[in-house]
């Protein structure tokens, strides 16, 4: 993508109703003021708070946000000429249950108050392989602390990863931190019990990723 294209998003990410992008110094400060009031001042309902981190061009958070109108989305990433898709499409189509936050994932527990979100999207996170990479695995030991301290007591997790090596780092972790595994497996296109929500929703690159004959995981958590 141009220069030119990504600052016309970004400029079009100010105007967006469905966009959120605080700065560093105002979420540090303590000042964020959606923090506690997302249901109220931002959809304008109480209906349960669902979050899909590292959404990229929000494709799932918007698919989510179509097939269970019931619940609020909100997308997150800190690239805003990417998640600029995703808005756009939401107000295309006019779904007011599905919002973007341009932020660091690290930043979750100042901009969400505890017992906030009621489940945690992982899509196709980057593995981070390298052994120095470890602190930025979204599912390491840091990272669930973090989203402990949103989530509501029974909240759940979802993580769908093309990464056989996060598949299984992941569960391996959760299993000795004794978490509860509600449902796990390394190929969900070729098991018949795989959750709907898991298989009726594919990106653009999850359709590569099949093209190419790559196996697609997931698990299903609660926190313990």
């Amino acid at each position: 993508m141009g220069s030119k294209n990504k600052l016309k998003r970004f400029k079009e990410n100010d105007t967006f109703s469905n966009v959120v992008q605080p700065g560093r110094k105002e979420v540090l400060s303590g000042d964020f003021k959606l923090k506690g009031k997302w249901k109220t001042d931002f959809f304008g309902n109480d209906n349960p708070i669902v979050l899909e981190l590292g959404c990229g061009k929000g494709e799932y958070s918007v698919s989510l946000a179509r097939k269970f109108p019931s619940k609020n989305f909100i997308g997150i990433d800190i690239k805003g000429a990417r998640l600029w898709r995703g808005a756009k499409t939401a107000l295309e189509e006019n779904l007011g249950n599905v919002g973007f936050l341009r932020t660091q994932i690290e930043l979750l527990d100042r901009l969400f108050d505890e017992n906030e979100v009621e489940e945690i999207w992982i899509t196709f996170p980057d593995p981070q392989i390298k052994y120095k990479r470890t602190k930025h695995r979204l599912t390491n030991k840091s990272f669930l602390e973090l989203y402990k301290e949103i989530l509501k007591p029974d909240g759940v997790l979802h993580l769908k990863t093309d990464s056989e090596f996060m598949h299984g780092y992941t569960l391996g972790l959760l299993h000795g931190l004794g978490h509860d595994i509600e449902y796990a497996h390394h190929d969900v296109y070729g098991n018949e019990y795989s959750p709907d929500e898991v298989t009726s929703i594919q990106t653009y690159y999850e359709g590569q990723y099949l093209e190419e004959g790559k196996k697609i995981t997931y698990i299903r958590f609660k926190l313990k």
